[in-house]
């Protein structure tokens, strides 16, 4: 059957999550830190036994630590699936190695017409029942629309009309993808070159959660001093693709109570419409 608009609240079966020292320094690695200076810069990420220098996990290494089951909510074409939207709320600092309880549910499905867009929510607490973290996708799978459901709610993010108040530039590196999708994404999308080219791209992308997350570094460095106790929230929207060995750089503007971003491969904006909030 196809997408299944009266799915929205179902929720899938709660599973346990684990994670190791050794994921957490994978994923550090695989979205890029330590590349600017691996002996200095970042030795809380990207090692566990450095003196005087504790272990500590990035902020978005929790868009691969696992989510629960997945709910229900039709049949569809995988083909036809585009990650579109992904944010992150921390209700606590993540530590280097743990466990967690983690459920998901849908959230909302929209009809966008030639598309349908599913908003999918988990929610993971820690072993004691205390929230620990929120994640938030939106999978735009076209073919799915046109039912005469609720379009949802119009975007009131605006590009601030003045330069960034900072931005933050990484290089990717050529083989980033590779060294990315040891995380748990083994999508050939991102690494056989004849997968690629029948997708349409010269050669394999990089993952849009490994921009998400060389983003992520950008703004802990930027907005909370490096500090993953004061990062608090972050979400927008992917609009293009990556290639390995691009660079990103992150424009940020301050706006109050939140900040504004937005990722950039020269002009070409790859990540919109971004919301960063402290904690």
């Amino acid at each position: 059957m196809p997408i299944n608009p009266d799915a929205v609240g179902n929720s899938g079966a709660e599973a346990a999550i684990n994670w190791s020292s050794k994921d957490s320094l994978l994923y550090a690695l695989g979205v890029g830190a330590g590349i600017t200076d691996p002996t200095g810069f970042e030795l809380e990420f990207t090692t566990e036994n450095s003196k005087d220098t504790a272990q500590r996990a990035l902020p978005t290494q929790v868009v691969v630590m696992g989510a629960g089951g997945m709910p229900e909510f039709g049949d569809f074409d995988l083909a036809a699936l585009l990650h579109g939207e992904q944010a992150i709320e921390l209700h606590q600092t993540v530590p280097a190695e743990g466990s967690a309880v983690g459920s998901g549910k849908v959230a909302a499905i929209y009809d966008k017409g030639k598309a349908a867009l599913v908003r999918l929510e988990t929610t993971v607490n820690d072993t004691d029942g205390n929230p620990l973290w929120t994640s938030r996708s939106g999978l735009f799978i076209s073919g799915e629309g046109g039912w005469g459901g609720d379009r949802g709610p119009a975007s009131d993010w605006a590009l601030p009309d003045r330069d960034a108040d900072q931005v933050i530039s990484y290089s990717t590196r050529d083989d980033q993808a590779l060294l990315y999708r040891l995380n748990g994404d083994r999508n050939p999308l991102h690494s056989d070159p004849t997968f690629a080219s029948m997708a349409g791209f010269d050669k394999p992308i990089l993952h849009g959660l490994c921009t998400f997350g060389f983003t992520g570094r950008a703004l802990l460095h930027g907005l909370c001093g490096s500090d993953p106790d004061l990062f608090g929230s972050m979400g927008g929207r992917f609009k293009s693709p990556v290639m390995p060995g691009e660079t990103l750089d992150v424009h940020m503007w301050n706006e109050g109570n939140q900040a504004l971003f937005q990722t950039r491969v020269g002009d070409r904006v790859v990540f919109d419409a971004g919301v960063f909030t402290n904690r």
